[in-house]
């Protein structure tokens, strides 16, 4: 049968928007760049894919005639986005081709078959837990800017590594992520008994994934949760999004982060020295963003220099009882972690001028950064 529906715009480009990053990437099957559009007798389902992130939404709809078809997501998702009508009707005619009709304006959009479309994973549909949404979009803002692009060679850093805790009775669930130059750690309590939640041993989700696992959760009280061994399933009555997990091993964090000594610590305020790192950082090279800082008594003393620009320098009030250190690092890693705290006063802990820089605050509860030293 032929594909013929009637859907409210609202519904529908909320659909086709979650949609856009899982089939905007080029990839090397056409198909993919393309929308899985099902008419059921209940109203319309949405799918896409790159293979690595699917997603299956369910729109409501007027379905005259059942059917389905693929269409070009973007071109879809511009039509209805631009359509001042708030109804559009879709209608399949002969080879996919489908008119749409969207108040005045008429259209024709050329589509592929359903039948060349990838298969929607499979998945049990007994395993899943149900988590608050805000757990995820917590433990996720506190980690992703520092998973490592896809060209590191360190293939599994390209991902999060997610795991579980349970500690005097009370359930946690950790993210980590590092690009081999920092680390991020972030852990959240939970009201589900994690003893009854499946990870396997190492649980690596990549960054795309973790991409569209917030999204997912955004404007979402609670998700349902599930994992297997090759892929991660996400729900909630009316989506589906199943994530493909990466293979490998993940850096031992846990001898990384008790390698760095507390005896050393600077608090310091931390929008002022946020918004200092920021001035220095406008004088820093582009490639490595290296500033100096050194520290003795009460004061710290933030310098950059660029070979084609010139120098900055800036001061800042600390609270330091240590001995004198002038220190290298990356300026826009201490930028990235400190924009992610909330607290109003850091504690970094430095014990030498070549050891890494651990930061954490109270207020940051479940929050560690570190951040490599670099040479000067």
């Amino acid at each position: 049968m032929s594909l013929k529906c009637n859907v409210q715009r609202n519904d529908l480009i909320e659909g086709l928007s979650s949609l856009q990053n899982v089939t905007s990437k080029r990839g090397t099957l056409a198909i993919l760049s393309n929308i899985l559009i099902e008419a059921t007798s209940n109203g319309l389902v949405l799918t896409g894919t790159d293979l690595e992130v699917g997603l299956r939404l369910f729109v409501p709809a007027e379905v005259e005639s059942i059917g389905s078809l693929t269409l070009p997501s973007k071109k879809i998702f511009e039509i209805v986005r631009e359509s001042g009508s708030e109804s559009i009707s879709l209608e399949e005619t002969e080879n996919s081709w489908v008119k749409i009709l969207a108040g005045a304006s008429t259209y024709n959009l050329a589509g592929i078959g359903s039948d060349e479309f990838p298969a929607f994973p499979e998945f049990d549909e007994d395993n899943f837990t149900s988590f608050e949404a805000f757990i995820f979009l917590d433990l996720i803002d506190k980690v992703i800017f520092s998973i490592a692009g896809e060209q590191e060679n360190i293939y599994s850093l390209t991902s999060v590594l997610l795991e579980k805790e349970k500690r005097e009775d009370i359930s946690y669930l950790k993210m980590i992520s590092s690009d081999g130059h920092r680390l991020s750690i972030m852990e959240k309590d939970v009201a589900v008994d994690v003893d009854n939640f499946y990870l396997n041993e190492v649980t690596l989700i990549p960054k795309k994934g973790i991409q569209e696992l917030r999204k997912f959760c955004e404007n979402r009280d609670t998700i349902d949760l599930s994992f297997e061994k090759k892929q991660m399933v996400v729900r909630d009555g009316d989506a589906i999004m199943v994530i493909r997990l990466k293979q490998g091993e993940f850096p031992q964090y846990k001898a990384i982060v008790d390698s760095v000594s507390l005896d050393n610590c600077v608090r310091i305020n931390r929008v002022p020295f946020l918004e200092s790192l920021k001035r220095i950082n406008l004088f820093t090279e582009d490639i490595f963003h290296t500033i100096q800082l050194q520290l003795e008594g009460q004061n710290m003393v933030l310098t950059s220099q660029n070979a084609d620009l010139g120098n900055a320098k800036d001061e800042q009030k600390i609270d330091y009882s240590g001995v004198p250190l002038t220190l290298g690092f990356n300026c826009r890693y201490f930028i990235e972690t400190l924009q992610v705290m909330e607290c109003e006063t850091v504690e970094a802990y430095i014990s030498s001028e070549n050891s890494p820089c651990l930061m954490k605050a109270d207020e940051d509860k479940g929050f560690v950064s570190i951040v490599m030293p670099m040479q000067l």
